[in-house]
Formats: structure tokens, sequence, C-alpha cells
């Protein structure tokens, strides 16, 4: 079920008609909707209406923006999942977040390979023009607490920071799988380079699933453990892939029209877009010339 930010299912938003309706409410209309108790009791205060205009002035002042599921920003691919984010704070360029995505996690403790097949599939991707998105932890995810803090400000200028978790929120292990649902719902399919068998990109993976994205797997050494996730996700029906080309064959045909160049497209792609380009004279004898 859906939730606003006051927390209140999103029939219950429709019912009152605006966020400023629900804090006027009556605490008898408020219990109706069948609210815990002591959520009723909090809105009824107005206390959590002072603590949100606290939080956005702080947000300003520390330069994020807060989207929610209204702003044309938000991401339209986070929005399709089933309990999408209903705030989203964003540092850096925000028109990144509704184009073409793909995420890549992997292991805390990378081997060498592992970084060397995350770091050439994520320039190709991204010089194949879609965006990266990447957990900012530690390892292949590429900031957890000062160790990746110039990869965190260069991203903030040249890309953005996303996340659903108010200003100041201790990264604590269990925030992880909540961030990954966001690293799956805003993609087109999710990149496991490497991960052992209780990784939490395996998390990830499971995630894109549910949400009907496509799950890739970098294989690995079968004696590494952190081979593990992409070898059995491989196993479980996850695309093998060792290049960007390879991811880049699965999104819809539309995607992959704007991701594929001429000379990196299928030879059946190359033949529709020539013909398409040829007069009704050309088109017989094109029709009569071998394939090379």
């Amino acid at each position: 079920m859906r939730r606003s930010p006051t927390g209140l299912p999103l029939n219950g938003l429709r019912e009152f008609g605006s966020p400023e309706a629900i804090f006027n409410a009556s605490l008898t209309t408020l219990e109706a909707q069948r609210l815990p108790a002591t959520v009723a009791q909090a809105i009824h205060t107005r206390q959590p209406l002072s603590d949100a205009t606290k939080e956005l002035a702080k947000a300003q002042a520390t330069g994020c923006r807060l989207l929610t599921w209204e702003e044309p920003e938000y991401p339209s691919r986070l929005r399709e999942i089933s309990e999408p984010p209903p705030l989203l704070y964003v540092r850096g360029n925000a028109g990144l977040l509704n184009q073409h995505t793909i995420s890549i996690v992997g292991a805390r403790r990378p081997t060498l390979y592992g970084n060397q097949m995350a770091e050439k599939l994520a320039r190709d991707l991204t010089d194949g023009g879609l965006v990266i998105a990447s957990e900012l932890a530690r390892g292949i995810d590429v900031v957890y607490r000062e160790e990746n803090k110039k990869i965190f400000e260069e991203m903030e200028k040249r890309g953005a920071i996303v996340s659903e978790f108010p200003l100041g929120t201790f990264p604590a292990p269990q925030n992880f799988p909540i961030r990954n649902r966001v690293i799956a719902g805003m993609a087109l399919g999710v990149v496991v380079v490497e991960g052992a068998q209780y990784s939490g990109s395996l998390i990830a993976a499971r995630l894109a699933m549910e949400f009907g994205r496509e799950v890739y797997g970098v294989p690995g050494n079968a004696t590494q453990p952190s081979s593990f996730g992409p070898n059995q996700l491989i196993k479980q029906g996850a695309k093998l892939v060792t290049s960007w080309e390879g991811v880049v064959e699965e999104p819809p045909s539309p995607v992959r029209a704007e991701l594929l160049p001429v000379e990196a497209a299928s030879t059946e792609e190359r033949a529709s877009l020539i013909e398409g380009s040829l007069t009704p004279a050309e088109r017989p004898l094109y029709a009569l010339l071998s394939v090379d």
C-alpha cells in the first residue's frame, strides 16, 4: 500500500484533498482512516508539520532539493514500484534522474578483476549514453563515511546524490536494503559484478526481479567466494555480460534505438535503419546485395 509523507494511505490523501486538510482534521476523522493511534495523535498535534518546516530549512541550507511524487524530476521508473519513496533528497543535477540508468552493485571487498570489470562497464556504458547508479558504499559500489568523500564531492558536481533518508541519518546496516530498492527501482537493470553468498548486492538483484527490471551477472572465478553471487544469478536466468553491448541489448527497442549507434547494432537493426533511408528505386537494388 502506498503511503503519503504523513503516513496516510494515498486513498486517504485523496479523500482529504490536500496535506493541509489532513493537519486540520479532527482526531476522530484521522482515526477513521485506520491509522495507528500514535500516528493519528502526532498528526493532530501538528508536530510533524513543524518538524517538516525545520527539515526543509536544513535541506535548503545544505543545497538539497526535495522531490515529491508530483515533481517532474522525480524518477519516473521509481514511481512505478509498489512503495516508492514519498520524498527524495537530491544534491546535484536532478535532471539525470529520468535519463536511462543502469545500476552497478557488487562486493564490499572486490578482487582486482572485480574492480577492473566494474570500471570498464561503467566507463563504456556512460560513453554509450547511460547514467550509472551506485550505492556509494564500500567496494564495487564506489560514500561510505569518509572513505569515498572525494568521489562524493565529484559526483555532486557532475552527477546527483539521491537519498530518501532525512539529513544526518547514520549509515546503519538496516537501512541498506531500503536503499537497494531505490537503486533497483530507478534503473533499467542491475549489473552484479561480485558478491558473496549473503551479499547485499543479491538483495538489489532480487528487488530488480520483483520490479520487472533486467538483471545481469558478470561471471567470476568459481573458486572465489566473491563470485558466488553473479554466478548463482546467471544459473537462475540473469544475463551473463562481459561488455557494455551485452547490457544494452536487453532494454525495450525504443531505448536500444537511442543507445546503440548504427555500427554497434545487430544485422537486422542495421538493415532496418538503412532500408528506412532508401528511396523506392534504391530498395530493390539493396535487396540484391549480400551482407558482405
